[in-house]
């Protein structure tokens, strides 16, 4: 993290310049046996395809309001990054009917349906495969992303002190997010080279800090764990030795 980072995207910036070949984001799905781990660098080339498509396929722009109905899970972490890189705000959790886009994954498509402007919809299958048939009133994450360019600049500049992120309640700028992050870092003592395992979800503050943007912040790493209540103790503890896990959130 520097001192010029205002907002989540400078963040992804800073470590890219950093060190791009080092991990950023380790998923875990303990419910289907998966296992992604993600670069600085490959984690930023999906945010930049993905802040593409928002920019360019969906005309989304810097205040436009996002509902973003996903888990916690390395997709849902490249569409906040890409958020805060076009200046959308991200509602995690937020009303769709309310919001000018939705992003849902496969359990929430119903509700997604009450947006009325476009719908985006993962199938958070392994791999980021697509879905074997397409919702019908949604485009398919995994199928447009792929052709976006791996560079983006947004047309218009993201001022940090507008709102970036809405979650349980609160609002946040860039620049508040930022400096949050930052304090949650060191209070988990966090720094270069720490690996934070989390088994939190992405509906609260603390989840999403613990699972993204503290580690973000202190140039760390995270392990993302969804569903760790079907993994044993036994196996928890082994994950942590194989991972290198120095900080854990559960």
């Amino acid at each position: 993290m520097n001192a010029t980072d205002r907002t989540p995207a400078d963040l992804l910036r800073s470590a890219l310049a950093a060190d791009p070949g080092r991990p950023l984001v380790t998923f875990y799905d303990d419910a289907t046996g998966e296992r992604v781990e993600l670069s600085v660098a490959t984690f930023a080339n999906w945010v930049a395809k993905t802040a593409n498509l928002l920019q360019d396929d969906l005309a989304a722009e810097p205040g436009d309001r996002l509902a973003l109905l996903l888990p916690a899970h390395w997709q849902t972490a490249v569409w906040l990054l890409a958020c805060s890189s076009v200046g959308v705000v991200a509602e995690v959790g937020g009303d769709p009917a309310a919001a000018d886009l939705v992003v849902s994954g496969p359990d929430r498509l119903q509700e997604a349906r009450a947006c009325s402007g476009e719908r985006v919809a993962l199938a958070l299958r392994p791999l980021g495969g697509r879905f074997p048939q397409p919702p019908e009133g949604f485009l398919d994450y995994a199928v447009e992303v792929p052709g976006q360019g791996d560079r983006f600049a947004p047309y218009a500049p993201v001022d940090p002190h507008a709102p970036a992120l809405v979650v349980d309640g609160q609002e946040l700028t860039g620049a508040r997010l930022v400096e949050r992050a930052g304090a949650d870092a060191a209070g988990r003592r966090l720094d270069a080279g720490s690996r934070l395992l989390s088994g939190l979800p992405y509906d609260t503050w603390d989840g999403l800090s613990a699972g993204l943007y503290a580690p973000l912040a202190a140039d760390a790493s995270v392990v993302l764990c969804r569903h760790l209540d079907r993994l044993p103790e036994e196996a928890l503890d082994q994950r942590r030795e194989s991972e290198r896990v120095t900080v854990t959130a559960l």
